[in-house]
């Protein structure tokens, strides 16, 4: 029987249980599959066979007394790790059961590099799916060398340049993995389906939900910049109380036919998620990408490295006035569409799905033996 793959799936937002999805469906039929996370429903309807393990919701989980928290100081070889947390201890006890009682062969963590650390010690094989950002303090790189390998959801040419060599040596590239894989149409077909005109330039906004909310004030300075051209904007955005709307800004909320107004668009305003990077690289459109503010800088970096290929502008503040927002518009309107399109990958599920499967099979090809490889002595650190 081939040994089980386990993950842990950060459950803030959608982007991390979508990628285990589109990874897990091109597993083959017989690999045993598990799923750890704090928010089950995220995998609700998912059409694959998998075990679903519910773990306690951290955020927002309280420390037992004030003492220990006033004596918590972090090691730095972690991130958050507060004293006396029910909620994490209980945490840590079901992924531990669960890694010992099905025995698994490896561990995938989307996101967690305590996680990392927690299967080392337990001597389970871990891979840790990569992101951008500022990650070379001593908690990160920690848990890049206990991993046996590193899953990295986009092309290699998005590396970042402080990366170490070691850590790249192990890191498997799938190509930019985009987890939509609805049909696309062409533009006129898109705009009918969506009652948009043929002949208007379409600004399209899209916004998630993995963070505070884009804000909407500078929308409204954009929008009377470019009058003749309509702005829709899908997803969530944040309203501070003062704004002034424009006849050709429009709010359709949350859709679930993204490709379909993505299609429709002539130039896409969106932050640098994993998945909105690849959905718009899909579809090849001028990629204004104005990052949101996340742990350890992942967005920022992520749109610094698409402006070094010329793959996206890189938005660094939001325009206050309408001059500034026209030169960002006129910028977009002569990228060119191909140094973003080269980084998306049809097959990078498969790709990552076919690595996870050959490491577990290799790691534990030889299991059936009578005797142990090696034995072990414990000693005093």
């Amino acid at each position: 029987m081939k040994k089980r793959i386990s993950f842990f799936i950060h459950h803030q937002g959608r982007g991390h249980a979508r990628r285990a999805m589109a990874i897990i469906r091109r597993f083959s039929p017989d690999r045993p599959v598990t799923v750890m996370t704090a928010d089950t429903s995220l995998f609700d309807g998912f059409e694959r066979d998998i075990e679903r393990v519910a773990l306690p919701n951290m955020i927002g989980a309280g420390v037992a007394t004030p003492e220990l928290f006033e004596i918590a100081t972090t090691p730095s070889v972690m991130h958050c790790v507060p004293l006396g947390v029910r909620e994490m201890r209980r945490t840590m006890r079901l992924i531990l059961d669960h890694l010992d009682d099905s025995d698994a062969g490896l561990f995938v963590s989307d996101v967690s590099a305590e996680l990392v650390l927690l299967s080392r010690i337990a001597s389970v094989p871990a891979v840790k799916v990569r992101m951008h950002g500022d990650r070379s303090d001593p908690g990160h790189l920690a848990a890049y060398e206990c991993c046996v390998g590193m899953l990295a959801p986009f092309d290699e040419r998005l590396e970042q340049e402080d990366y170490p060599d070691w850590a790249r040596a192990k890191t498997c590239y799938t190509g930019g993995l985009c987890t939509s894989d609805d049909a696309v149409k062409d533009k006129r077909a898109a705009r009918k389906k969506l009652g948009l005109p043929e002949d208007q330039e379409i600004i399209l906004v899209l916004t998630g939900g993995g963070g505070a909310g884009t804000p909407y004030a500078p929308l409204t300075v954009a929008a009377r910049a470019v009058p003749r051209s309509r702005m829709i904007v899908i997803g969530p955005v944040h309203r501070e109380g003062h704004e002034t709307d424009f006849a050709n800004l429009e709010e359709r909320g949350w859709v679930s036919n993204v490709t379909d107004y993505l299609v429709a668009s002539d130039i896409v305003l969106a932050s640098a998620g994993d998945n909105t990077v690849h959905e718009i690289a899909k579809i090849g459109r001028p990629y204004i990408c104005a990052p949101e503010w996340r742990y350890f800088g992942e967005q920022v970096r992520k749109a610094q490295c698409l402006a070094c290929l010329e793959a996206a502008i890189h938005l660094e503040t939001w325009p206050g006035d309408i001059g500034a927002w026209q030169a960002v518009f006129a910028r977009a309107r002569k990228i060119d569409i191909a140094n973003l399109q080269t980084l998306y990958s049809p097959e990078a599920d498969q790709v990552a799905a076919r690595w996870l499967e050959e490491t577990t099979d290799r790691l534990w090809s030889n299991e059936a033996k009578s005797e142990p490889v090696v034995s072990i002595a414990l000693g005093r650190s």
